[in-house]
């Protein structure tokens, strides 16, 4: 029988718990639950690439930068998500290992720090929308704007934040060594928060840039580099669903990537929520055959079984 290649996406707030303080402990408990859910799939044998988000992570490790600036020179955007893809790396591998021992599955596990080329002409770049960081209140953050040139909006009524481009994912650098380890039957961790961003300077050398790649976008390129069969979203609810929050709300079990394509024109989705996820799909299944599901991680095993969550199939 073939084995299936198949990248689990974790959602953006992978690690984080909710109305948590985001302790170590708390995410290392999270971590557990995870792998528990996704043990089942592991232990399939089939070839397994892991992504996450690293949101509230990076924001802490900005606001240490501002906290810290006086004492310890502040590090750059890209080399912050270098840091959170080692550190949650490492505590979703041991995690990961703990559980693989305890059910006497036998693979391997290995943390990739993933770096993904981006256009230097992307538009995003003219056009920085994604909210990073700490909030501050409007002096400190028009003073900022002054001293270091950063882009500041007011957020959700909390305050001021740092916005930073979001160019689109072009190439990940290590996509081939990802599958290498994968098919010969490795767990990988790979391209965490989106994965760090870089560019080619004039003389050819990559550099690291100041900006954040949207984790979907980034595993469905990721999914399609490595030519998995199956690409997993793994969010909050259980489906995508039409008119959602609202009284007539639909779930969408099964559907075709032409019909979905219509529903995000008719504005079903949201920007910042759902709308990255099925447009991820879409992009992932673009000119091949694949299954994509979105759904929640404690329905996994029915929605690989076609009993549950959004499955998207060319």
């Amino acid at each position: 029988m073939k084995r299936r290649i198949i990248l689990v996406a974790l959602g953006g707030n992978a690690l984080f718990p909710e109305g948590g303080k985001g302790t170590v402990e708390e995410q290392e408990a999270i971590a557990k639950r995870t792998c528990e859910q996704l043990l089942p799939l592991i232990a399939t044998g089939d070839p397994i690439v892991i992504t996450h988000g690293n949101g509230p992570q990076v924001g802490r490790v900005l606001l240490r930068n501002e906290l810290l600036r006086d004492q310890i020179p502040p590090a750059p955007l890209d080399v912050c998500v270098g840091s959170t893809e080692g550190t949650m790396g490492y505590i979703l591998q041991q995690a990961l290992l703990n559980e693989l021992r305890r059910n006497s599955v036998e693979r391997y596990v290995v943390t990739m720090i993933t770096q993904v080329i981006v256009g230097r002409d992307d538009p995003a770049f003219q056009n920085p929308t994604k909210p990073i960081g700490p909030f501050f209140e409007k002096d400190k953050a028009d003073a900022l704007q002054v001293e270091r040139g950063w882009a500041m909006v007011e957020d959700a009524g909390r305050g001021y934040r740092r916005v930073v481009p979001s160019p689109k994912p072009e190439r990940i650098i290590q996509s081939k060594m990802i599958r290498r380890l994968a098919v010969v039957g490795h767990v990988v961790i790979a391209l965490g928060g989106g994965g760090i961003p870089i560019r080619r300077s004039e003389s050819g050398d990559y550099v690291g840039v100041e900006a954040v790649i949207d984790k979907d976008l980034a595993s469905a390129l990721l999914a399609s580099q490595i030519k998995a069969d199956i690409f997993i979203i793994l969010t909050r609810v259980p489906h995508a669903s039409l008119n959602y929050g609202k009284p007539d709300e639909r779930p969408i079990g099964e559907i075709q990537p032409r019909v979905l394509r219509r529903y995000i024109r008719q504005g079903h989705f949201q920007a910042g929520s759902m709308l990255p996820k099925v447009e991820a799909a879409l992009n992932y299944l673009s000119g091949r055959r694949g299954l994509s599901i979105i759904t929640r991680a404690e329905d996994l095993q029915e929605a690989l079984a076609g009993r549950a969550g959004t499955r998207i199939r060319h």
